[in-house]
């Protein structure tokens, strides 16, 4: 049975260690899992391939993580958020579809390391954004989201206002299956969803369920918030390696 996407072997075994451990940080840390899996594939794949797939286990983990948070959803910010995401995201795949791939590995690694560089300068607003703003949150995050990491924009700008951590993670969880949802016949229409995608999926999903179970486990005796400095860390490493393949 061939594996999806023509990996090799040697492709997949990476690719499956790279799943396991972003789903662990994801688990520990919140945040992560796509840019992960995505930026991490550029360098064996195109990654494209793997946008639909991330978008799938991202509903799974978000499933896992719902029990408890619906009351502290702010659904007036998320609002704002999905309005924003359903003007920039068609935007966002026309574009990201339309250029070679060393051009799309490149932006997909580009913007991953801006992202990162803007979590760990830890810029804060002096209040909380309201209106306008998180609908201008929104279209960024649409148009990130056509590569699946629509999610590190909005950490960010979440991460950067004085808001309840509780009403910050609630969010969050809320916003991402919308999102999600909204996206999934744009990919199909796109050309990112195939076969393989589901053949991926399938195998692909117990790695994620174990890795997020085991994440949140909380293990190690790390406090989160340096966990994610240091998961940040990581991620620019291999986004740093995706522009450096993107250019020669």
């Amino acid at each position: 049975m061939s594996l999806p996407f023509d990996l090799s072997f040697a492709a997949a075994a990476y690719m499956a260690v790279v799943v396991v451990v972003s789903a662990f940080v994801r688990g520990y840390s919140g945040f992560g899992f796509s840019a992960m899996v995505i930026t991490a594939s550029g360098l064996v794949t195109s990654p494209l391939h793997f946008v639909a797939v991330v978008v799938l286990c991202e509903m799974v983990m978000t499933a896992q993580a719902w029990r408890g948070i619906g009351g502290d959803v702010d659904w007036r910010r998320v609002k704002f958020l999905l309005a924003g995401a359903a003007l920039g995201m068609p935007l966002g795949l026309w574009a990201l579809t339309s250029v070679p791939l060393p051009v799309a590995r490149g932006v997909i690694s580009g913007y991953v390391l801006v992202m990162c560089a803007i979590l760990l300068a830890g810029w804060r607003f002096r209040s909380e954004v309201t209106g306008a703003g998180n609908l201008a949150a929104g279209v960024i995050s649409g148009l990130a989201n056509a590569p699946g990491m629509g999610g590190l924009p909005v950490a960010a700008f979440f991460a950067a206002q004085p808001m309840p951590v509780a009403v910050f993670r609630a969010s969050l969880v809320a916003y991402f299956p919308l999102l999600d949802l909204y996206g999934a016949p744009l990919y199909f229409l796109s050309g990112l969803v195939s076969w393989d995608t589901l053949w991926a999926s399938v195998l692909t999903l117990p790695m994620v369920i174990f890795g997020n179970w085991l994440g949140g486990r909380h293990f190690f005796q790390t406090d989160p918030q340096e966990f994610r400095r240091f998961a940040i860390l990581l991620l620019g490493a291999l986004a740093l390696a995706g522009l450096i393949k993107a250019v020669i």
